[in-house]
């Protein structure tokens, strides 16, 4: 799918919607159930739309999630790789460790700002 065609879907506007109203998503990512609340939305160093997101629930197959509050909950997500994208009701979820610099998004569209 051309950049431009995802940048127009819907999964990024779910996306886009829950940064602006602070709503946790949930959608499947490598065949992984996950739950998360995205923080940081735009392009990676390849052009490709990616979202940072703080991943409480669900699977993971790159590490286990820890307990609520973890810094190792961030989880780095290609949009052309998400599915079923979408909002659920519940709190919002982050680590302490958001403000630190990321590099998981080069071109920043949209970010969560406290």
């Amino acid at each position: 799918m051309a950049t431009s065609s995802i940048l127009s879907s819907g999964p990024y506007q779910v996306l886009y919607d829950a940064i602006c109203s602070h709503t946790p998503v949930a959608a499947i990512y490598n065949d992984c159930f996950r739950e998360f609340c995205p923080h940081v939305l735009g392009l990676n160093k390849e052009g490709k739309p990616q979202v940072l997101g703080y991943q409480f629930g669900g699977e993971s197959k790159s590490r286990p999630i820890e307990p609520d509050g973890s810094a190792s909950n961030w989880r780095c997500m290609l949009l052309d790789q998400l599915t079923d994208v979408h909002a659920v009701p519940g709190s919002w979820h982050t680590a302490p460790n958001h403000s630190r610099p990321q590099t998981c998004v080069k071109l920043v569209h949209i970010e969560v700002t406290d």
